[in-house]
Formats: C-alpha cells, sequence, structure tokens
C-alpha cells in the first residue's frame, strides 16, 4: 500500500515526511482494518512532522481523522462488520483499568495509545483500528466533511466544556482553524455570543460568515468582556491578552497539545478575581459520541479544503504557513 511517514522530524519546509510502499496491514484480535477514503490533516500531525512531539516509535504514519470502510474484520470483533462507514480517531486505547479509567476519564489513562504517534494512523490506503475505539459516522456528510470532526470537532468540543461556559454567555476564540471554525459552531447553537481573535483575514471572515458578533487579530481586546475563552492557536504568548479578556470568574480553556512559551504571569491582571487557566487532554469515547451526534443535529457545517493524497506534504507545509482556511483534508480513495 502507499503511505506517508515522518521520516525525519524537522522544519516542515524540509520535508519530513517521506512517501513509501508497505505491506497492507493485517487486524489483529478485535480490530477492523479500513479502506481510507479520506484522513484530515491535523496541526498534530504537523508538531510530529517537526519534532515538537517526539514520535513514538520510528517510521509512524500519522493521522487520526480517518474516515473509510471496513473491507477487514478480525477474530474476536463482535460489533463492526465489513462494509461500514466508520472514523478512526485520535485515541487508539487506554488501559481500562487505572484510576482515572475507571473514574470514566480514560482522557487521562496512565498507559494510553494514540492514532498516528503510537501506532500507524491514516496517512496510507489501509488502517487498523480496535473496533471499541472506531466511531460509526452519522449519514448526511460526505467523507471529506466528516473528517475533521474525528479530532478538530471532538477536542474543540471537550474544550468549549473546559471553559465552562454559562448558558447564553459570551465566548471568546482565539485562533480561527479547523477545530475553531466547528466548536464555534456547536456555541452558537447553543446560544453564545461569540468574538474571534486570529491573524488570518479570511478566518476572520468565515468568522462572521458563520455567525461570531466580531473578529479582530490575534492579541486585539474583545468588544466586551468574556465569560469563557478558548485558545487554540499554539502561541504561548496569547495565553496572557486571552486571560486579560476575561471577565471575573471566567476561565480559558488551551485546547491544543502543544503550546509554545507562555510568558511571566502578573497575578493581579491575569488571574485574581478567580479566574482560571486550565489545559485540554485528549478526549474519551463518549465525548466523540456525543459530540458527533450534536453536529449532524444542528447541521454542523464544514470549511474543508480537500489536497491529493500525493501532497500530504504540501498539506501541511499550508497548514504551517495558515494558508489553509478551515480544516485540510487528504483524499487517498473517492473522498
Amino acid at each position: 500500500m502507499r503511505a506517508w511517514v515522518v521520516g525525519r522530524p524537522g522544519p516542515v519546509d524540509g520535508g519530513p515526511l517521506e512517501a513509501v510502499e508497505r505491506p497492507s496491514p493485517e487486524p489483529g484480535p478485535g480490530q477492523v482494518r479500513v479502506r481510507v477514503s479520506v484522513c484530515g490533516v491535523c496541526r498534530t500531525d504537523l508538531h510530529l512532522a517537526e519534532g515538537d512531539l517526539a514520535p513514538r516509535r520510528p517510521g509512524v504514519v500519522p493521522g487520526h481523522e480517518v474516515v473509510g470502510r471496513v473491507d477487514r474484520v478480525g477474530p474476536e470483533c463482535s460489533d463492526l462488520a465489513e462494509g461500514e462507514r466508520v472514523g478512526i480517531p485520535w485515541l487508539a486505547h487506554t488501559c481500562g483499568t487505572c484510576r482515572f479509567c475507571v473514574a470514566g476519564r480514560e482522557n487521562l489513562c496512565t498507559a494510553p495509545a494514540f492514532t498516528g504517534w503510537d501506532v500507524d494512523g491514516g496517512y496510507a490506503e489501509y488502517a487498523v483500528v480496535d473496533e471499541r475505539y472506531a466511531y460509526r459516522l452519522p449519514d448526511g456528510l460526505g467523507d471529506v466533511d466528516v473528517a475533521p470532526l474525528l479530532c478538530a470537532g471532538i477536542i474543540g468540543y471537550r474544550a468549549l466544556r473546559r471553559a465552562e461556559l454559562p448558558a447564553r454567555g459570551r465566548l471568546g476564540i482565539y485562533g480561527f482553524g479547523g477545530s475553531a471554525h466547528l466548536t464555534a459552531q456547536v456555541a452558537l447553537a447553543q446560544g453564545a455570543t461569540v468574538h474571534v481573535m486570529t491573524r488570518s483575514a479570511e478566518a476572520r471572515r468565515l468568522a462572521l460568515e458563520l455567525g461570531a458578533a466580531s473578529a479582530q487579530g490575534a492579541d486585539d481586546t474583545p468588544p466586551e468582556p468574556l465569560d469563557a475563552a478558548i485558545l487554540f492557536a499554539p502561541v504561548g504568548t496569547l495565553v496572557l491578552p486571552a486571560l486579560e479578556a476575561l471577565d471575573r470568574g471566567g476561565t480559558l480553556a488551551i485546547a491544543g497539545i502543544h503550546l509554545s512559551d507562555i510568558p511571566v504571569l502578573d497575578y493581579q491582571r491575569h488571574l485574581f478575581e478567580e479566574r482560571t487557566l486550565r489545559s485540554v487532554t485528549a478526549n474519551t469515547r463518549h465525548d466523540g459520541r456525543e459530540f458527533l451526534a450534536l453536529a449532524a443535529d444542528i447541521g454542523i457545517r464544514v470549511s474543508a479544503v480537500p489536497y491529493p493524497f500525493d501532497e500530504a506534504d504540501r498539506a501541511l507545509a499550508d497548514l504551517a504557513h495558515d494558508r489553509v482556511d478551515g480544516a485540510a483534508v487528504l483524499v487517498v480513495e473517492g473522498g
């Protein structure tokens, strides 16, 4: 099969991805094999390729927003069948026995595995997945549109919950790419007022088109105090203006797996009056099922930019240089 692997992690313009030919994987016990139709291109893939996240093993196939159809079922499978359309997400495995898993907080599992980092992902013609961690996908969204929901959408949804936005509250969103434009629609559907801060003029245009009340520069002050905010841009310097924009008792949730260094906080300006700063770590399968059902219910609009499979390296470079408005998606077959 054709696949892309992380060869030598480094700057994206230096070509850290390599196109290779590999044998197609075979599903093991409890696994199914998926013939990949499309795979979303996530900023986490970029962090992996550039070495911000150290690869867990050499030559790993990135990609964890994978859509396709089951074409082979391994032994001991009892749920999925050949021909079903499924999604393969970031969360590939949890131990099920640690104190976090037992408490229903499997996103904090002490021995997890992740698609496209620990196990091969979807920048390939085939991928295997533990059937317990795959999602049946809602009807009504094509493969290209549904792919970004599998990480960008789910993580954004968890970040929104972590931000503890009150009913009909004022939400600030910092950065407006694949995850943020989906999260904004969920918040708007729930009655929030959304203010977007991002450096891209095209992203500001999209934000207003989707219903944001305002859109301004990345570190600009929103037109009113915020009840909650989410930082999607992996830029630590934005933590300070985002905290300062919060009203008393507000919460800032940082949605990314990687963040550049945060400057020194001033307690009075940034945290006093019960402002809260918190991170977001992975997601639970409950998060995923809940978000996918909600996305189908509200008719979420996905701004997706398709790329031919042979141009995965260009898709990553475009993402790195802010040339993608919305979510990039590799079209492997059909799409």
